[in-house]
């Protein structure tokens, strides 16, 4: 009896366990059977809420679980766009984004307007409200753009800017309306809702990411970094809708919050995108198809010609907003297509807009019927119109994003003839995780497994465990490269001479980059760098960093360069520079280069092509060096560009440097950098079709056109 009671025989379901079993086979195959006829994963979940929902084979109810779990899954695709936007092009590019947003909410509302008074023959409020609807924006097809690579791109930073001006222009039209219906829109109403607004974005963007950088400093267990990020998620959201605006806002501004805490490659980002493509989203999803009635189609003629109507009024606009985008900022079709893709597709703050709407009660007919401020066949239109325009935005979308992540591989394959590969000596289980995360930090993006992790015992050794702890060391950097879905590839090598062993692997396995790592609790010795200098750097010339975390690099604020005359003219020079430049890209913080004029005048010429948040100041005398410890501050990291002796950017200075930073610098994180320089033994070829490289580089222009073209490539 038991078993049988298992498996219900009526619908819908209400036992849990197959409640939660049939959605879950849903996000499986749904996607795997429509992808087959090019129907894109989102709209397959959708086309699958329809069929299961109360008003398709009434499998399941569109109850307060999937109310739940679809609302968190809006909340976390607002947050994840948030988290994932560049900043510095998000800055870059603010006023084409409010440009965009302009363009995307004043032309919906104006066609809004006009259709709703003389097509639909609505009355003024119901008018506004409903041209609001198409004003407002959901990121529906944002997790296709995230799954072909091209978040970073400039067309979708303007569009993920304009959603957060045209969602929250439209959400302000929804309250305004709402209280002149109740009669509540009077002075006090603006004075409260200004000041509201203020206090919680203030709120937010200041203490959010101050709480987040003590978090972060402080507990380092997965899974406490991820319940701690869904908190700030929610309570942002929660902030909002306290704040008199939708919960969506709150999300968005909470992963803007979070943006600089949380690198692009780091583990958390992984687990923070995993679990919401796995379960939050694919939830959200099912719970919109859920709202699909088709049978009004075919029961009430006002339904189909208001539901024709708000379809082909909240396309139109959206694609003339993007248009008129694409032609002002001379864009590309394809980023036309996934501005208007991102755009077009209606769902959340159209929900919110039309179910408060429908709620809101003027009066009543003659013959008993409550008189709505949206009626009925509003409701209905509303749920078709959403599923036909995120039709539209996922097939768009994924065609504009598939062009462009096409256009960009084959620049790459053309471009790229140099493999990167990366060092990882591992000794001490302390510096493991923070030696890996700054490896993946400044790699290439491309680079999924062209890291290697390498521990070395001596042969000497009569330490019986040393195999068992060697192993140990690699299994736990494995399992932090993992989680970044990056491979590690593993090396366990005995040598008479730790030195040696480096050097032997260095030459065998044509590495590219090395980062040593120095103990947390320690400084740095000069016998370090001597021992570093006459060992690896003399006999392998390949750009390497010298790493003293002294807190999670996720949580630095600045990176402070100091570059020494002449840096622009060792060969290795714009190898180092892309690295660095990866760390603020893939992280958010600021880099701050302490240069001669000429040095920071190119990195400028770069910086105006390849933008990221960065500042420069004059530095030309190694003999002030200390003076640069007034201007380190708490959470920043200083990165020092060294070099051999003998070479053009070498300061006698350079000897004194373990001294400083144990003396001046002892509480902040570091990075020694020795880049590749002229006449090192050469263990690797640095053929990059670039005969420029080979030799010493004297002229500005060639650095500057040998440095762009690695960029590009990377």
């Amino acid at each position: 009896m038991i078993l049988l009671s298992i498996f219900e025989t009526t619908l819908p379901l209400t036992n849990p366990v197959l409640k939660f079993l049939v959605i879950l086979v849903i996000i499986l195959f749904a996607p795997i059977l429509l992808n087959k006829i090019r129907i894109p994963q989102i709209l397959g979940l959708i086309i699958a809420g329809a069929i299961i929902g109360p008003n398709g084979i009434n499998l399941l109810l569109r109850d307060s679980g999937i109310i739940l779990s679809g609302t968190a899954g809006l909340l976390y695709i607002m947050f994840l766009a948030g988290l994932e936007i560049d900043l510095a092009e998000f800055k870059k590019n603010s006023s084409k984004s409010l440009l965009f947003g302009m363009f995307t909410f004043l032309i919906p509302m104006t066609m809004g307007i006009l259709a709703g008074l003389y097509v639909l023959n609505f009355s003024m409020l119901t008018s506004v409200l409903l041209a609001s609807m198409f004003a407002s924006h959901t990121l529906i097809a944002y997790p296709i753009l995230s799954k072909l690579g091209v978040t970073k791109n400039r067309a979708v930073n303007i569009a993920v800017g304009g959603t957060l001006i045209t969602d929250t222009l439209a959400l302000l039209v929804l309250a305004v309306i709402v209280g002149m219906t109740t009669g509540e829109v009077n002075s006090q109403f603006w004075t409260k809702l200004t000041i509201s607004i203020i206090l919680f974005g203030l709120t937010v963007m200041i203490l959010f990411p101050i709480i987040g950088r003590w978090f972060l400093k402080r507990y380092d267990d997965n899974v406490s970094q991820y319940i701690f990020v869904l908190v700030m998620v929610f309570l942002g959201a929660v902030l909002a809708e306290v704040a008199g605006i939708e919960a969506i806002i709150g999300a968005f501004l909470s992963g803007l919050a979070l943006n600089r805490l949380i690198p692009a490659t780091s583990p958390l980002m992984n687990r923070i995108e995993f679990v919401g493509n796995a379960i939050f989203i694919p939830f959200f999803l099912i719970g919109i198809g859920m709202l699909v009635d088709y049978r009004a189609f075919f029961l009430d003629f006002e339904t189909i010609k208001v539901a024709a109507v708000m379809t082909v009024v909240a396309t139109s606009a959206k694609f003339i907003a993007a248009w008129l985008t694409q032609k002002t900022l001379k864009f590309t079709v394809d980023e036309r297509r996934l501005i208007f893709g991102l755009s077009n597709a209606q769902a959340a703050a159209t929900l919110a807009a039309v179910l408060v709407g429908y709620n809101v009660i003027l009066g009543q007919s003659a013959n008993g019927e409550p008189i709505r401020l949206l009626s009925e066949s509003v409701l209905n239109g509303t749920i078709v119109m959403i599923l036909i325009t995120c039709t539209i935005a996922t097939f768009v979308a994924q065609k504009g994003a598939h062009n462009i992540s096409l256009e960009a591989t084959s620049m790459d394959t053309r471009e790229s003839n140099s493999e990167e590969k990366i060092l990882i000596p591992v000794s001490n289980p302390e510096t493991v995780e923070e030696l890996i995360n700054l490896s993946t930090i400044i790699k290439s993006r491309e680079n999924k497994n062209g890291l290697f992790a390498l521990s070395i015992i001596k042969n000497d050794s009569n330490d019986l465990d040393a195999d068992k702890n060697a192993n140990k060391l690699l299994d736990k950097a494995i399992h932090t490269a993992s989680a970044t879905d990056v491979i590690l590839n593993k090396l366990l090598r005995y040598d008479q001479n730790i030195t040696n062993g480096i050097t032997s692997v260095i030459r065998e396995n044509n590495i590219s980059e090395l980062i040593l790592g120095l103990h947390v609790k320690k400084g740095i010795s000069e016998s370090f760098l001597g021992n570093l200098t006459e060992g690896i750097l003399s006999n392998c010339n390949i750009t390497t960093f010298v790493y003293k975390p002294a807190q999670p690099i996720a949580t630095i604020k600045r990176h402070i360069i100091v570059l020494p005359n002449n840096a622009e003219h060792e060969i290795g020079f714009p190898f180092w520079l892309l690295k660095i430049w990866n760390i603020s890209r893939n992280t958010g913080s600021k880099l701050v280069f302490y240069g001669t004029e000429q040095t920071n005048q190119l990195i400028k010429d770069i910086h105006s092509n390849y933008p990221i948040e960065a500042e420069f100041r004059n530095f030309e005398n190694w003999d002030e060096f200390m003076v640069l410890s007034g201007e380190i501050k708490n959470d920043d990291n200083l990165i020092i560009v060294l070099s051999r002796e003998n070479k053009p950017s070498y300061h006698s200075n350079m000897k004194n440097i373990p001294n400083w930073l144990n003396k001046y610098f002892q509480s902040n994180s570091f990075i020694l950098v020795y880049p590749m320089q002229i006449g090192v033994a050469e263990n690797r070829s640095i053929d990059l079709n670039y005969p420029s490289l080979l030799e010493p580089i004297e002229k500005l222009d060639e650095v500057r056109k040998t440095i762009v073209s690695i960029f590009r490539r990377k």
